[in-house]
């Protein structure tokens, strides 16, 4: 009598099920007819602070910017629009050990001290492929950075998405005309240089079950919100996407590329 993977007996006369086979990497499209697979991707995590006390924020947002400098850090600080005292650090790495061993301390020094983590807009993502990528690698791995540190582009909005179940039960050609509709004002924004945008995955890395993690930016605010009233009248958005926000809207005080 065999072992079932619970350790009881499996009963007699009764197979265990093949377990499927579980494929974690990502892939683009074909190039020169061979297969783009990479079992690689990059981590993108965004903290929001509000300084407390009687601290300068302007000093302590500079302050921030030096101290994950000086430690390597790929990063983008942020002035918070919506708050006079808030700033957002936005920092990536290929291992997610990077943000608790490096970043983590790199906050937590000296005069940081001051500076109170607003958790409601904490944001952790990762890249994810869609199947159509013609340079995997590049999407995968370098553009998210490249977009967030771009000098031309110093606005910024940040929110977390969720759609619903319902989206996960239609077909896959019917999501796919979804998506394409979408995608489509996406690329046309970013066409004519008004907004661009890192998309991310955050299954089960989000506190509130978000799926994505949304960052736009821009030389200019307006279009980044214009794009997102834009996106409100897609049978995605109007339809299948349950929750959006909060939002963050920051400009850039610093730029780190890291090392």
């Amino acid at each position: 009598m065999s072992e079932s993977t619970t350790g009881r007996p499996a009963a007699a006369g009764h197979a265990e099920p093949e377990l499927p086979h579980i494929d974690v990497a990502e892939r683009g499209a074909p190039r020169d007819g061979r297969p783009q697979i990479l079992d690689r991707r990059l981590f993108m995590q965004l903290l929001v602070f509000r300084c407390a006390g009687a601290g300068d924020p302007a000093e302590l947002t500079r302050a921030a910017g030096r101290a994950l400098e000086e430690q390597g850090v790929g990063a983008v600080v942020y002035e918070d629009l919506n708050d006079p005292r808030g700033i957002g650090v936005l920092t990536w790495a290929e291992d997610p050990a990077f943000f608790v061993q490096t970043v983590r301390p790199a906050l937590n020094r000296g005069e940081l001290r001051a500076l109170e983590l607003q958790p409601d807009f904490t944001m952790l993502g990762r890249s994810y492929s869609t199947g159509y990528e013609q340079d995997l690698e590049y999407w995968m791995l370098r553009r998210p950075a490249e977009t967030a540190l771009n000098p031309a582009w110093s606005w910024a909005v940040w929110y977390p998405l969720r759609r619903s179940g319902a989206f996960s039960k239609l077909d896959g050609r019917e999501q796919g005309s979804i998506l394409r509709e979408h995608g489509l004002i996406g690329r046309a924004y970013g066409a004519q240089d008004l907004a661009h945008d890192i998309r991310l995955a955050c299954h089960g890395l989000d506190a509130r079950d978000n799926e994505f993690v949304i960052g736009l930016v821009g030389k200019e605010l307006h279009p980044l919100s214009h794009i997102v009233q834009s996106m409100r009248k897609t049978r995605q958005t109007a339809e299948f996407v349950s929750q959006m926000g909060p939002f963050f809207v920051g400009r850039v005080a610093s730029r780190h590329p890291g090392r």
